[in-house]
């Protein structure tokens, strides 16, 4: 049995995703293996009305789903840092929440700590040390770039580790 899980790193600038592939064996359920299918980034313009960026994010990640395919999606929960950047990054959100609605796709969210935890068994691990996890549980030889990619990666194995 196969089973894609679409990994989300929520942004207005710039939207992280990565696919990964589960594969096992039915009625087990042992697992088989574990790849990556695709990551990257969609990007906004930074002086572009906010319409339009959120009107990118909508389209792309139509295009998105209906190239990729998931079974499930997994999204990093809002973080508070800045009221500014949070405010954007909640309407990234709300976009990204219509169109599962609309692919009729169940998600999955995960606090930044429980995808630390998940993959490197501290809730407190650095950004690096999360970035090194996902290379090894993917069998990498390399760090996913950028930054929002790999986090988007994360989040999907979070999924994959915590629910499959």
């Amino acid at each position: 049995m196969e089973k894609r899980i679409l990994g989300l790193d929520p942004g207005l600038a710039k939207l992280g995703f990565g696919t990964i592939i589960h594969k096992s064996n039915q009625p087990q359920q042992q697992d088989i293996s574990v790849e990556m299918l695709d990551f990257g980034v969609i990007s906004t313009e930074a002086g572009a009305e906010m319409g339009q960026r959120l009107r990118t994010l909508y389209e792309d990640l139509h295009t998105l789903i209906k190239e990729l395919q998931p079974d499930l999606v997994a999204i990093e929960k809002l973080f508070f840092y800045r009221m500014g950047n949070t405010i954007l990054v909640a309407q990234a959100r709300g976009v990204i929440m219509l169109v599962l609605a609309q692919h009729n796709l169940p998600y999955l969210e995960f606090t930044p700590a429980q995808i630390k935890q998940a993959l490197t068994g501290y809730g407190n691990a650095e950004k690096y040390e999360v970035q090194q996890a996902v290379a090894r549980e993917l069998n990498l030889d390399y760090i996913p770039h950028p930054d929002d990619a790999a986090d988007a990666l994360a989040v999907a194995l979070t999924a994959l580790f915590q629910y499959l």
